[in-house]
Order: C-alpha cells, then sequence, then structure tokens
C-alpha cells in the first residue's frame, strides 16, 4: 500500500542506491566534485558517492565537506551559540529566520553533526525540486516538500497533510523537523513568522492548541549575515514589487539564487539557538484561536528579534538611512565608505530611479536594527 506521505516525504534507505547512481552520471557532477573535493580526483568522488547507501553516510561523506567548503570559501567566519539548552535525545521543531534558500537549513545540520546531534530533516518549496539532480540531492539529505497551491482548497489540503507529516515526524518517526517562519525568504531584512505557519503547526490536533503547540517542542533559530544572501537580487524583486509590476520569476531564478547563496563572499555568519518554546510560554490567555496564533508567533519573532547578532553593515545601513550617527560606535569610517562602495556598485546593476533602489538596499540590513530597538524599548 501506498504510504501516506509518499508525495512529500524524503528517500527511503532502498532509494537512497538508485539516487547516488543518478548524481554520479550527472552532467554537473565534475563541477560539483571540484567544488566540494578539490584535492581529490572526480572519477575517485564518482566512486565514493556510487557506494554511499544511506542518508547518514550521504550527509557524513558529502553534505557535511558541502558546508566545510561554504564556510572557508565564503566567510570570515562562521560562529554559533545555543546548543547547550537542547537534550541530544529529544526531538524538536526548529522554526529559523529565512535569508537563504539552502544555507540558512544546511548550516544548522553543519552544527547540529558536529556537536552530536541528529540532522533534521527540512522543509524544501515544492518549486525548488527540479531538477532531477536537485531532487536526489534534497530529499537525500532529509529535505521533505512544501506543495506550494494558490488554489484555495487545496492549500488547506496540503498545509493539513504538512501538519500531520510534521507532527508525525517529531512524534513517531523520531527525528526532528527545520522549517522557515514564513514561505520564502525574507526579502526586507524583518523577519516576521506568518501565523499562518502556527495555525498549520495545530491543524493536525487542533482540539487542544497549546498541547497541540506545546508537544512538537518548539526551538526559534536565528541566523545573522553581515553581508545579506542575494541583497541585489531581494533588492530588484522589491523594487518592481513597489512599483506595482507583478514579479514574475525568471525560468531557473530559484537556482540562480541557490548558487548565488552559496558562492556570494558573506562575511561573519552566526547562528543562535534560542530557548525552547516551553507549556508555560504557551499558557496564553486567548478567545479565538487566532489570536493564539498570533501570540505564539509573537512570541517566536521576539526570541528571533533579541538573538539576531547585528554586524557593522546593519549599523551603518541604519544611521545612513536615518542621517545619523546614532551607531557610529559599532564601525568605523573605513567600514562604512566600502559598505557604500559595495551598494553603489551593486545598485548599478539594477535599472530604475536610485533613491527608490537605495533606501530598499538599506532597508533590507538596516530592518534587524529597529526590530533589535523595539524589543529594548
Amino acid at each position: 500500500m501506498q504510504d501516506k506521505f509518499d508525495d512529500i516525504r524524503p528517500y527511503y534507505p532502498s532509494e537512497i542506491p538508485p539516487a547516488m547512481q543518478r548524481i554520479a552520471e550527472s552532467e554537473y557532477f565534475g563541477m560539483l566534485s571540484q567544488y566540494i573535493f578539490p584535492d581529490e580526483s572526480v572519477e575517485k568522488v564518482r566512486e565514493m558517492v556510487r557506494n554511499i547507501r544511506t542518508t547518514d553516510a550521504f550527509q557524513q561523506k558529502v553534505m557535511y565537506y558541502v558546508n566545510q567548503q561554504v564556510i572557508a570559501r565564503s566567510m570570515s567566519d562562521f560562529t554559533y551559540s545555543g546548543l547547550d539548552g537542547l537534550d541530544p535525545e529529544k526531538r524538536y521543531l526548529f522554526v529559523s529566520n529565512h535569508r537563504d534558500i539552502m544555507l540558512d537549513s544546511s548550516l544548522l545540520q553543519y552544527l547540529l553533526h558536529s556537536n552530536g546531534f541528529k540532522t533534521t530533516e527540512i522543509t524544501f518549496g515544492s518549486n525548488l525540486m527540479h531538477p532531477q539532480l536537485i531532487v536526489d540531492i534534497g530529499k537525500a539529505n532529509k529535505m521533505f516538500k512544501v506543495i506550494r497551491s494558490s488554489n484555495i482548497r487545496n492549500f488547506l489540503k496540503n498545509s493539513l497533510h504538512l501538519s500531520e507529516y510534521i507532527r508525525y515526524t517529531i512524534k513517531e518517526k523520531g527525528e526532528s523537523v527545520w522549517i522557515a517562519q514564513r514561505n520564502g525568504r525574507t526579502k526586507d531584512g524583518n523577519d516576521a513568522t506568518d501565523q499562518g505557519i502556527i495555525k498549520m503547526f495545530c491543524m493536525s490536533k487542533a482540539t487542544d492548541l497549546i498541547l497541540s503547540m506545546g508537544e512538537l517542542h518548539i526551538v526559534p533559530v536565528a541566523v545573522s549575515y553581515q553581508i545579506e544572501s542575494c541583497d541585489i537580487l531581494k533588492t530588484r524583486e522589491l523594487y518592481l514589487s513597489l512599483k506595482g509590476e507583478k514579479y514574475v520569476k525568471q525560468p531557473d531564478e530559484d537556482l540562480n539564487s541557490v548558487l548565488t547563496g552559496i558562492l556570494q563572499p558573506k562575511g561573519f555568519v552566526n547562528i543562535r539557538i534560542c530557548k525552547p518554546v516551553t507549556f508555560e510560554d504557551l499558557d496564553i490567555d486567548y478567545k479565538f484561536p487566532n489570536e493564539f496564533y498570533k501570540k505564539v508567533a509573537s512570541l517566536i519573532d521576539r526570541r528571533i528579534h533579541e538573538n539576531y547578532k547585528l554586524y557593522n553593515n546593519n549599523y551603518i545601513a541604519y544611521d545612513i538611512r536615518a542621517g545619523s550617527s546614532k551607531y557610529g560606535d559599532f564601525y568605523t569610517p573605513e567600514e562604512k565608505e566600502i559598505f557604500i562602495d559595495r551598494c553603489n556598485y551593486m545598485l548599478k546593476q539594477i535599472d530604475g530611479d536610485k533613491d527608490s533602489l537605495m533606501s530598499i538596499f538599506l532597508g533590507i540590513y538596516a530592518a534587524p536594527v529597529e526590530n533589535a530597538e523595539k524589543i529594548n524599548d
């Protein structure tokens, strides 16, 4: 009998060997091999991949080194904190801000693996599940599909299906789950949890909202980049949207964003594992379910905002935008000049009103400072 979740789940163990064969035979294998294992011959790496038989082996022998290369080649430093607040024997629902299509979740897997925790299953939008190479790498890496649909009936059906799978994965399979706090990446720098995500979590056990949320063991995660992933691509998309133009993605645009995020210099990067959401935290007074969803979303937002690591670029953008030197102690004149030069260089690549584009670009970096100010107030 077909498994209830066959349409969205990661690969079963029996599906890993054929997937490895397809990956090894891909036309892009040589390029990928040289990036991940620059000191090994392509044929040696190909043979190693062909002999992989399990998801754990794929993560240990391939994905671990993918992250190592990304960190070494594109980051000035990578830091983290908060894992000491988790129990390696427990399973969690990691709810993360979302700045980069692949790296937000991938870097968390790297941290978990490096510190003796089981890696998580990972949500992956159906719009990204192509071509076959991406499907094989994703599903062999414990990714499961989030089906996108604009039809309201299908949307509700898919949301319930996803909710049931997340609860099943945590409660019965004994696997943790990573999910973004909203559909799609944060484009404007303002990390905000969609209360519809909270509603989705509860759909699979709607009779008791506090119990429904509490038994998922939610852990907010704050990912911070000194240089925002795909900042120029986000600026262009926001500019066109603000002009009232319907933004239509170009063919392979998602794949381009994935590659840009991996290869683009990121400066300093930090992940903070926030304090888990407890039953005590969820003991919220509410009259209607939507009020409960909104308050839980705000709780997650607060933890992400207060744990977001602010870098010099955030303070520089805030001060330029505000026409002030309020945070001048957090950066040097040289750092400000470098930021402005990069900003001007990037904006030359986009057609449009330069003042509007500059405001959008600065806003992406300034928003986390504004969110921190709201918490401090």
